[in-house]
């Protein structure tokens, strides 16, 4: 959910053409297409960057959010829920193992909810790993222990429970899960492997962890550098608490969870955040100490939309996603701007393959691109393609950004 400064005069239209007419030869078909641009993310809500400077400037955490959440208050709520958080999509196979002394891993047949016991399938002790795999459909489940392999069973959801948590005294235990070669660490709730069937894939694995909201789900949020001030990291929990609040209310049919654990909601990385070295405990501390509190607009929860840095001014939600939030006015951002805050994104500079632009707007090729209109915060607003035949094409300028993988909305083509 993120974003980076203002590119006011170049921002006006800009056209990119190459060559001469438009019945260019194949030679004349550019190779790439160059931007310049500031921030990075949608530029909605809060900015990161600008929380961090007024936090070092002294403002506290309410006063940041008050003054990138137009008209809001922070109240107290309860935050007891169990959120089911998406920390595998799409997947084929995956392996769970913990190196922990004494760990013990327990594995049962069905999506179990929080309260609810059953018969325990198997028992997985430390340095065991357990397989999961996606064979006809249905999930294969082994262990393996350096050359002895044991086939466990086979069906559509598991769940797997472990020692050191509310289901199973013991010593705590970290398990690691390894996903497309990826390997995250988890220390709490309990985990659930389930097949859904994908619109475009068919059946699919999905792995979700069940964890508390107070504690177990926030303090494994990794959005900001632990090190950074108080009052921005306070800022960023209650934003971060507020925002999964929000989510909570349903369970996506896609994911079979509330939450992703990546930046389609926000960054969920488990026990790697609060197990940091050093700085663990910081980020552990501004959960902890604003817990309970959310920000709400005339009593209800937001959806706290936040973004990594700007182009000098925030976003509005309606020219984002096309659709008015009363809270999420366009305000200025000036420290996105700053080289020393900012220094990936103050300003950037991409070259994009004609392939990448060519998919962006579904055309065969595209001969030249064009600015059509850009937003009030400096964002472009519409940006046409026009292919050699052509052909013409106009997406808005973050369905651009995003197909063509640019930083942001905050850009101009250069020739």
């Amino acid at each position: 959910m993120r974003m980076f400064r203002k590119l006011a005069a170049s921002l006006s239209v800009v056209l990119f053409l190459v060559g001469a007419p438009i019945s260019a030869s194949a030679a004349e078909i550019p190779a790439t297409f160059s931007f310049v641009g500031s921030g990075y993310g949608h530029g909605v809500g809060m900015s990161q960057i600008g929380a961090r400077a007024k936090a070092l400037a002294g403002e506290s955490a309410t006063a940041i959010l008050n003054y990138y959440y137009t008209g809001t208050t922070i109240e107290t709520a309860t935050e007891t829920q169990i959120l089911r958080v998406n920390i595998g999509h799409l997947l084929t196979t995956a392996k769970v193992r913990s190196d922990s002394n004494g760990a013990s891993l327990q594995l049962f047949a069905g999506d179990l909810a929080e309260t609810q016991t059953a018969q325990v399938l198997s028992t997985v002790p430390s340095k065991t790993t357990l397989n999961v795999t996606l064979i006809n459909g249905q999930l294969n489940v082994s262990t393996t222990r350096g050359s002895k392999f044991t086939q466990i069973s086979s069906g559509s959801v598991f769940t797997l429970r472990w020692s050191g948590t509310r289901y199973l005294e013991g010593a705590p235990t970290i398990l690691s899960v390894t996903t497309n070669a990826l390997v995250n660490r988890y220390r709490h709730g309990q985990i659930q492997f389930k097949v859904i069937r994908d619109k475009v894939l068919g059946k699919r694995l999905e792995i979700i962890n069940s964890v508390r909201l107070q504690d177990e789900y926030l303090w494994g949020i990794s959005e900001v550098p632990s090190l950074w001030p108080t009052a921005a990291l306070q800022a960023q929990a209650i934003a971060s608490r507020t925002y999964a609040i929000a989510k909570s209310v349903k369970i996506r049919s896609a994911c079979d969870c509330h939450l992703y654990g990546s930046i389609s909601d926000q960054s969920f990385v488990g026990y790697a955040k609060e197990g940091e070295p050093q700085y663990g405990q910081l980020w552990k501390s501004a959960v902890d100490s604003t817990q309970g509190q959310i920000i709400t607009y005339q009593g209800l929860p937001i959806t706290a939309y936040f973004t990594s840095s700007t182009g000098g001014a925030t976003e509005t939600s309606e020219h984002v996603w096309g659709t008015a939030t009363s809270y999420t006015q366009s305000v200025p951002d000036t420290a996105s701007g700053d080289i020393k805050l900012n220094p990936k994104f103050a300003t950037w500079s991409r070259q994009v393959p004609q392939s990448v632009i060519a998919a962006a707007f579904l055309l065969p090729d595209v001969f030249s691109l064009q600015v059509l209109s850009v937003n009030p915060a400096g964002t472009v607003d519409q940006i046409q393609a026009t292919s050699s035949s052509g052909a013409t094409a106009t997406l808005t300028g973050e369905t651009f950004r995003s197909r063509s993988k640019l930083p942001s909305a905050w850009f101009s083509v250069t020739a």
